[in-house]
């Protein structure tokens, strides 16, 4: 699996090795670094070969709980008749 994820980002074994890592021990990693680290190709590259959800949230002034955790929306079904049903956040993915 490293191995198919170097296929898609050059240059950064050792974060690749600790992201496994993170991953294998049941464990958590956060990424940070300046805008073009390829931390988003990263961790979605990852999903796709681990065939998992991924979502990112984007932290903006005006973010909201409900932007993470998910919200109610009503529905109206071909009667008539409405109904809430919630729709999940990105917090309900895999990664």
């Amino acid at each position: 699996m490293q191995q198919e994820l170097a296929k898609v980002i050059v240059g950064q074994q050792e974060v690749i090795e600790q992201l496994f890592a993170a991953i294998f021990t049941r464990g958590h990693c956060l990424l940070e670094g300046v805008p073009g680290l390829a931390k988003t190709l990263m961790v979605s590259s990852l999903a796709r070969i681990l065939d998992v959800n991924f979502k990112r949230v984007q932290f903006t002034p005006d973010l909201m709980p409900s932007d993470i955790t998910g919200t109610n929306v009503l529905d109206e079904d071909e009667n008539g008749r409405r109904e809430f049903r919630f729709v999940e956040g990105p917090v309900f993915t895999n990664i």
